[in-house]
């Protein structure tokens, strides 16, 4: 078994058993062959559930079914034997030597065994971060970055053309408002002190950035500062904080004339260069940010509205123009143009979603917050609304990560009300913890983060844990002391114990881990997988020698932990995890 035949056994063995189904039935049912991993190995490698499927067809006993199944099997140079076990399953029994011989295949494709072409080159988009670049990114934002980046790179590693995208929001209320915050901070640095709204934005980053324009420019942008100030002053108190915000805005505008652009792009310039720094840091890039602002000057949000309005999915009320999201299932009806022409973020996200639709994406994957939840269902209803197939569309959710310190819920916001960055958690676990748990669960489940277990050097600690064995292996190598390369056509026929075959066939199914980590949308099964492996082999190498005088015992053992320290390494890279050979 070569690099260029290796089995997958998984896919060899349904295709038997589709063959066997269609050599007993006389016409074809809708039937899914589903193979599963037993329990217990006395029930062999694999196991089926087709007989019981086809007893509803056949209106035969399961375990007759199954007995004529196994009769009807065609001959396999893989397969050892097949048994019915229980109420008809087919239990399958792979022979000892092409497990063993799967080892080679594995140290012959080295960092790209359990890559496949099962996605077959189609353009899938995953779009994920996408936050405000209007402070730094915070705990939660990290959670998504982890996510989506382990998420693209097993989708590209079983061959799907994977878009990496950012959704810049540089458009709208958000960044006046930081543009806003901004220049209130250099006016006080220029001596010029005015209360500061509650509702503007607080933290520190906002007055760094006001003395970065101060140092550079002094007091340039001031403007009339004392008829400024007594209009800053004149503002209504009574208003809405929010309304009075909205006039703060409109003075620091009109005032500021041309300059405004200034402040508002150095605000966003900054704020946006940290974010990428921050998420490069982390191992998180991305092949294109994508700019609202692009929308609008290009004409997009315009002529997406153009075209909701001829398919009859809009109408006009109090002077706005608002979007028939009720049709599609939606709560309520969503203005996209106020009555002041403005056009809200709801139109200019749904003309994001055209514009992903004409770059002709096979699939697109939206990484979203879980308190988006109720977003879903206008975003789809507006793509249907454009004769598209909101099919095409998937959303996933991920919660928020709840942060515990000595066993007790740590404060996730400063006093200044500033939720802990991302930034700050990593220099505390540093980052491969911080990407290794942030994936530990499926997004859309709750995550306690653990801060004092992510640091811990100990086998409780699952990150710890799996480089840990990736170490341990480097190290046995490195004892040894002579070339590897040879590993990959040694002999493997000496590895009979049961510890041995079952780290065998854990190695086995690390393609089928990814393919159904992709498949469902979910790196914590390889997160999980990973922590298995590394587990089954401390308790091998804990009751194992490997530099043993025998010459063929020694090179056996020694090409089954460099496969699973392959398998370790190239696990780990997916997640963005490095693989050490020292700890």
């Amino acid at each position: 078994m070569t690099a260029s035949t290796q089995c997958n056994f998984k896919s060899h063995l349904s295709q038997l058993l589709l063959l066997a189904s269609q050599k007993i039935l006389s016409q074809d049912y809708n039937i899914s062959i589903e193979l599963a991993r037993p329990k217990q190995t006395n029930h062999g490698d694999y196991s089926s559930n087709l007989a019981m499927q086809l007893a509803r067809h056949l209106h035969k006993n399961p375990r007759e079914i199954a007995a004529t199944l196994i009769d009807a099997l065609p001959q396999s140079p893989y397969l050892e034997r097949a048994e019915v076990a229980g109420n008809g399953f087919i239990n399958l029994f792979l022979k000892v030597t092409a497990k063993q011989q799967f080892l080679s295949s594995v140290l012959q494709q080295g960092d790209k065994f359990g890559h496949s072409k099962a996605g077959e080159g189609k353009k899938i988009q995953i779009e994920f971060v996408s936050a405000n670049p209007t402070g730094p990114l915070h705990v939660g934002h990290g959670r998504g970055a982890a996510y989506g980046a382990s998420l693209a790179n097993i989708m590209a590693a079983n061959g799907y053309a994977v878009t990496r995208e950012y959704y810049v929001n540089d458009a709208g209320r958000q960044m006046d408002i930081l543009a806003l915050s901004t220049w209130l901070r250099y006016l006080e640095q220029c001596g010029h002190i005015f209360p500061f709204p509650d509702n503007a934005y607080q933290g520190k980053y906002v007055t760094d950035m006001a003395k970065l324009i101060h140092s550079a420019h002094g007091n340039r942008y001031v403007h009339q500062s004392d008829l400024i100030l007594k209009e800053l002053s004149q503002i209504e108190t009574a208003l809405e904080a929010d309304e009075r915000l909205d006039q703060l805005i409109a003075i620091a505008k009109k005032t500021l004339g041309e300059d405004y652009a200034y402040i508002h792009n150095f605000a966003l310039t900054e704020q946006l260069g940290d974010c990428r720094n921050d998420l490069m840091e982390f191992g998180v890039e991305f092949d294109t940010w994508f700019s609202e602002q692009s929308l609008f000057e290009s004409g997009m949000v315009a002529r997406v509205i153009q075209l909701l309005d001829e398919k009859n999915a809009l109408y006009r009320q109090d002077g706005a123009t608002w979007f028939r999201s009720t049709y599609f299932g939606d709560e309520k009806d969503r203005v996209v143009q106020r009555e002041n022409g403005q056009y809200t973020y709801f139109a200019s996200d749904i003309a994001y979603h055209l514009n992903k639709f004409e770059r002709k994406f096979a699939h697109i994957i939206n990484v979203w917050g879980a308190d988006h939840h109720g977003y879903i269902t206008r975003v789809k209803g507006a793509i249907h609304a454009l004769a598209l197939d909101p099919d095409i569309l998937e959303i996933a959710l991920v919660q928020f990560a709840v942060l515990y310190r000595n066993g007790k819920k740590a404060s996730m916001s400063t006093r200044s009300g500033e939720f802990v960055s991302l930034r700050e958690l990593r220099q505390e676990v540093g980052n491969d913890a911080a990407r290794f748990f942030y994936v530990l669960r499926k997004s859309d489940q709750h995550l306690d983060f653990d801060l004092d277990l992510a640091k811990s050097q100990s086998n409780d600690n699952p990150v710890y844990y799996i480089q840990y064995a990736h170490a341990r292996i480097c190290s046995v190598l490195a004892q040894w002391g002579e070339d590897e390369t040879i590993l990959a056509n040694a002999a493997a026929d000496l590895l009979t114990s049961q510890a041995e075959l079952m780290l065998l066939q854990k190695i086995i199914d690390y393609p089928d881990i990814l393919e159904a980590a992709a498949n469902d949308r979910s790196p914590h099964l390889l997160a999980f997988y990973l922590k298995d492996l590394a587990g089954e082999f401390h308790s091998y190498y804990n009751s194992t020698r490997f530099i043993v005088p025998e010459h063929s015992v020694r090179l056996a053992r020694l090409t089954l932990i460099a496969a699973i320290r392959q398998v370790l390494a190239n696990g780990l890279k997916l997640l963005g995890v490095t693989a050490p050979s020292k700890m």
